[in-house]
């Protein structure tokens, strides 16, 4: 059996990339594969597989020398399972930027597309036989389209990524725009989640020159409500940090609709970091980071320096 897994922490291009290319190895290449996460879906991911009547997959019970994986929506280790090195990889399907450290027993299928959701770079490597994928596929891939792009509202959107999901669309025969406002409203409830958790929501963990940082990005069309909680959140992010192996971590509250970032800054450390990468003076807990919403086109390249 092929295991086919995204990254920790899971959200909608990960959960959902790893149902779509689930079907295209056994529906299209007629191979034995089986999607997984290697945690509880975001509430957003959880609404899409709702949606379009999809299983959740199974949490991933580790990994062991041998088993094939393929790897998708990241390239990065720290993002992984432990021995991830170990097992045989046959491909990574993703739209990163190359982090390194990932090794494989074979030469292998290793594919990184500059669009803005994996789900685009699966599509065209399903090509013609996307006409055959059910509803559910489509849908999915829709889903975490408009969610990577923020209904085409992100830099990283190409117009690949906005033609594939208005073809999409149409063949399911729903409005983009009001679906994206369900998909929203479900990415924007937070209400259920602890202050640790939030903290771990959307988050990746880099190494840049400046230190090791794990960064979080709450996207949201109610920003006030996680803005609400920043007094807690500042409170447990060193308790996390510490846990993480991570310098600091940088909390940014994404708001959708105004497209912009509110960085939370609970001392001078992360002070610093956002005068030296956003060019902004933060005088208080919060800065308003305006036209920033990106965490891959903006804001790591604004972190590497």
């Amino acid at each position: 059996m092929i295991r086919v897994f995204g990254h920790k922490a899971p959200d909608a291009d990960a959960t959902g990339s790893a149902v779509i290319w689930s079907w295209y190895l056994n529906a299209v290449k007629g191979l034995d594969a089986r999607p997984f996460v290697l945690d509880e879906p975001n509430n957003e991911a959880r609404f899409v597989l709702d949606r379009w009547n999809t299983a959740v997959p199974a949490i991933l019970d580790g990994v062991r020398p041998g088993d094939d994986l393929v790897v998708v929506d990241t390239n990065n280790p720290d993002e992984l399972p432990d021995g991830i090195n170990d097992a045989n990889v046959i491909a990574v399907i993703d739209h990163h930027l190359i982090a390194g450290g990932l090794r494989t027993r074979q030469p292998i299928e290793f594919i990184v597309r500059p669009v803005a959701a994996t789900a685009t770079v699966m599509a065209g490597l399903i090509g013609d036989h996307l006409d055959r994928a059910p509803d559910d596929i489509k849908g999915i891939m829709l889903s975490c389209i408009l969610s990577d792009t923020l209904a085409f509202r992100s830099p990283t959107t190409t117009p690949e990524d906005e033609v594939l999901a208005k073809r999409l669309a149409r063949d399911l025969g729903i409005g983009i725009d009001e679906y994206a406002e369900t998909l929203f409203a479900a990415k924007s409830d937070m209400s259920h989640l602890t202050d640790t958790e939030l903290l771990r929501l959307d988050s990746k963990i880099y190494g840049f020159p400046s230190g090791r940082f794990r960064v979080t990005v709450l996207e949201t069309v109610s920003p006030a409500v996680p803005l609400a909680r920043k007094e807690a959140l500042m409170a447990g992010m060193e308790d996390v940090a510490r846990a993480d192996g991570v310098d600091e971590v940088l909390v940014f509250v994404i708001d959708i609709l105004r497209q912009e970032a509110t960085l939370l800054v609970p001392n001078d450390a992360v002070r610093s970091i956002a005068r030296t990468a956003f060019q902004v003076v933060a005088d208080g807990d919060s800065v308003r980071l305006p036209g920033i919403v990106s965490r891959k086109k903006q804001i790591v390249p604004a972190l590497q320096g």
